[in-house]
């Protein structure tokens, strides 16, 4: 269940990142107001995954779905580059993710 939270609480890393490029430095409401709840529902999720995986997966993992999450996000929705370089950084951090999976047993 910690991992499945762990990947929820990813997603929404993403999802209220977007959001907060959408609010326009806060100045919209509409997009402010769901950035603030998905990113509090993305802690909560994290913290609940951090009762039994360990510091440092959780957060390199969290925070790697957001980084590639937030990539594909803005080269889909808001037309950013997919360079060679851009997506060799991106399968980087997802060859971390997965090592980092790997050697975590729980």
């Amino acid at each position: 269940m910690a991992w499945i939270s762990l990947v929820i609480a990813g997603i929404l890393e993403v999802v209220w990142a977007y959001l907060m490029k959408q609010s326009y430095g806060f100045t919209r409401i509409v997009p402010t107001i769901a950035c603030i709840v998905t990113m509090i529902a993305s802690f909560g999720l994290l913290a609940f995954a951090m009762r039994t995986l360990p510091l440092g997966a959780s957060y390199m993992i969290w925070t790697g779905i957001g980084a590639v999450g937030a990539f594909l996000a803005g080269i889909a929705w808001m037309g950013e580059p997919a360079n060679l370089p851009r997506i060799a950084a991106a399968l980087l951090i997802v060859s971390g993710l997965a090592l980092m999976k790997l050697s975590h047993s729980a």
